[in-house]
């Protein structure tokens, strides 16, 4: 009689220990159920532009070829006035307000009303370009330098070029120390995941690059057209 006991004795406490571990299942079932559910559903993955060779970069490093690409074209896009600045400004600011900052979309408003209020917008056409040999290529050093993981300076060299009517106004070669900062929150609107935080420091004149000398120019050179220059 004692030895069907203990079997019994031993087929529960057998019955048991199955319990505990399907209980146990259970839970790491739930947690791994959890952290898929919490997994994000897509990551920004940012790849240099020359894919001539093999990189191998974090999933979250951003590296500066892909800072300077953003940042030149999205002040590009902001600086650009098809038609007439008093209509194409506001509306580049609203349109890119997912890369600008807060900070700097209201630095960039107040920019708007001092322009407009200083008759520098109403039919002006306007739009900045990089100048030759002042890319990124020619001094990556120089262009982008890394604050931390998530803030970056950039330089630009731009031309500045504006017209009212058919006439050109101003030209201007400007240097600007532009602040860009991680921002990765609306990937619908924003999938780059980072945004303009407007000047680090006051944009500057520059000196435009110097010309060719005389006895370089072949001998059969004839005058410049208008709009060959830069």
């Amino acid at each position: 009689m004692s030895r069907f006991k203990n079997e019994v004795t031993h087929l529960q406490a057998h019955v048991k220990t199955l319990r505990l571990g399907a209980a146990a299942l259970f839970v790491v079932a739930l947690l791994l159920g959890f952290g898929w559910w919490s997994a994000p559903k897509s990551l920004t993955i940012h790849v240099p532009p020359d894919l001539r060779s093999g990189s191998t970069r974090k999933w979250w490093d951003v590296p500066p070829e892909s800072v300077y690409a953003f940042t030149f074209y999205i002040w590009q896009q902001a600086q650009r006035w098809p038609t007439n600045g008093e209509q194409d400004y506001p509306r580049n600011l609203h349109a890119l307000s997912a890369y600008l900052t807060p900070s700097c979309r209201s630095f960039l408003q107040q920019d708007y009303e001092f322009r407009r209020s200083n008759g520098e917008l109403r039919q002006r056409v306007r739009g900045i370009y990089e100048i030759p040999g002042r890319g990124y290529g020619d001094d990556p050093t120089s262009r982008v330098r890394a604050v931390s993981a998530s803030n970056w300076v950039v330089t630009l060299d731009m031309s500045a070029d504006e017209y009212l009517g058919s006439e050109q106004v101003k030209r201007a070669l400007v240097r600007y120390a532009l602040k860009v900062v991680r921002m990765d929150v609306d990937p619908e609107r924003n999938p780059f995941g980072l945004a303009l935080d407007c000047y680090a420091s006051a944009p500057q004149r520059i000196e435009p690059p110097s010309a060719p000398s005389p006895a370089s120019q072949p001998a059969n050179a004839g005058p410049h057209l208008q709009g060959e220059a830069p």
